[in-house]
């Protein structure tokens, strides 16, 4: 069973998902806030596997609720919208594991929790790579000393990653097979002390292995 916490000031979407995912046989939803620092304390209170939080929240917003949350167990699916969010950069960089339109439909929803659930990233969505692209390339930071701790193929495989391949596709670019692209990736994400594949594209284009595209 996945057990959420959905975070939300707005009563229609808090209750709307809660309701959604109420829906389904996998799905517990063991609490909801109004503001991020009752969304910390639900989470810490219920031991949650992902938490749907949104940014701008009043007294603790989405970004600190989801710093705040970074090393535990719960992984952040931040909620969003259409618009190009300055806050969402910033909320991946906290630990955030992928995003979510607050008009996805259903099944979007559904599909959402489950893969994070499960340790992957929500990187797939064009609007993620967008985001993402968008802030390295107005806001570039210095490469990392530890990317130069990775081989040439993990340092491949991590460029093929930010650009949004999933492993299946690596494999294929590369010839190689499936197990050998998740040991690459699981290098990666220990040389550079990483929590997951969204941290690891944000550090590909803060480092500027991967260009953003104009």
């Amino acid at each position: 069973m996945i057990r959420v916490v959905v975070a939300d000031d707005q009563a229609v979407v808090r209750d709307g998902f809660a309701a959604l995912l109420a829906t389904q046989d996998d799905i517990e939803v063991v609490g909801t806030a109004s503001q991020g620092e009752e969304a910390v304390r639900v989470c810490g209170e219920q031991n949650p596997d992902v938490v749907l939080m949104d940014v701008r929240m009043p007294v603790m917003d989405g970004i600190a609720a989801t710093r705040q949350l970074a090393g535990g167990e719960a992984r952040v699916i931040i909620l969003t919208t259409f618009d190009l969010d300055d806050y969402v950069y910033d909320a991946l960089a906290a630990g955030a594991s992928g995003f979510l339109l607050k008009d996805a439909g259903a099944e979007r929803l559904f599909d959402a929790v489950r893969v994070v659930a499960a340790g992957e990233a929500l990187l797939a969505p064009t609007v993620t790579r967008r985001l993402i692209s968008e802030f390295a390339r107005l806001r570039p930071r210095p490469a990392p000393a530890a990317l130069e701790e990775l081989t040439p193929r993990e340092t491949d495989v991590l460029r093929l990653v930010a650009e949004g391949l999933s492993n299946r596709e690596i494999a294929d670019r590369l010839v190689v097979s499936d197990e050998t692209v998740k040991t690459h990736v699981s290098r990666v994400l220990t040389k550079l002390g990483l929590r997951d594949r969204t941290q690891a594209v944000v550090a590909a284009y803060e480092s500027g292995l991967v260009e953003p595209r104009r």
